[in-house]
């Protein structure tokens, strides 16, 4: 997985009147756990762009006063209104010790069922993973191009070395469902339409045969 850097510093002190202040300098109130102590500090609003204004994950080597800590972001809190990070909480990363995280899905290829007029549907855009941040993936690759109309990749079909999908085994990837156009190729449409149509056919031999006896 891919690794970016972000420069902080130690808070001096705590409590909300602080953290208000902070925020209204554009530093963002932040804490780190899962080392010996829980470290609170703050980042630049500008050093976090990069990792919250784009769909990749990336593992955080948090620069603190001179030492650099490991972690993964854990949550994000923003302000209800205002584009404004509230704050942040970081996880730190510990050698042999493996983490829980959101991995980005990439469905691969052209599948079978959408080019027989059928329709891609993604149910799920992230999978959540426990791994060893060594063997912690970019994305999640998924092939879909043997995927025929009606049929799914669910997580129980994912497939992934020294990664344990944490999803539910039943929850639905992505799946190709009948459009339109696949209907009216296969000569079916809903009931409604064709009862719609049935109507209009009716409704026409109707006016066929009123035009026919005034004739």
């Amino acid at each position: 997985m891919k690794s970016v850097t972000i420069k902080g510093q130690v808070r001096e002190s705590l409590g909300k009147k602080e953290a208000k202040k902070l925020r209204a300098e554009k530093l963002v109130p932040a804490v780190l756990y899962g080392g010996e102590d829980v470290l609170h500090f703050t980042i630049p609003f500008s050093e976090l762009r990069k990792l919250i204004y784009t769909p990749s994950v990336y593992l955080v080597d948090i620069e603190i006063d001179g030492k650099t800590h490991q972690a993964i972001m854990q949550d994000i809190q923003w302000h209800p209104v205002e584009e404004i990070v509230l704050h942040v909480d970081f996880m730190k990363v510990l050698d042999g010790k493996p983490v829980k995280i959101a991995v980005p899905v990439k469905l691969n290829g052209l599948a079978k069922g959408v080019k027989s007029g059928g329709k891609l549907k993604q149910n799920l855009r992230l999978l959540k993973v426990k791994a060893l941040a060594e063997n912690l993936p970019d994305v999640i690759n998924v092939d879909i191009t043997k995927l025929a109309i009606g049929q799914s990749i669910k997580v129980a079909d994912l497939k992934a070395e020294n990664i344990e999908f944490l999803d539910s085994k039943s929850n639905m990837v992505v799946s190709v469902i009948t459009s339109r156009a696949a209907k009216a190729g296969m000569g079916t449409l809903p009931e409604d339409e064709e009862d719609e149509a049935a109507e209009g056919e009716t409704a026409e031999g109707e006016a066929t045969e009123t035009q026919a006896s005034e004739e």
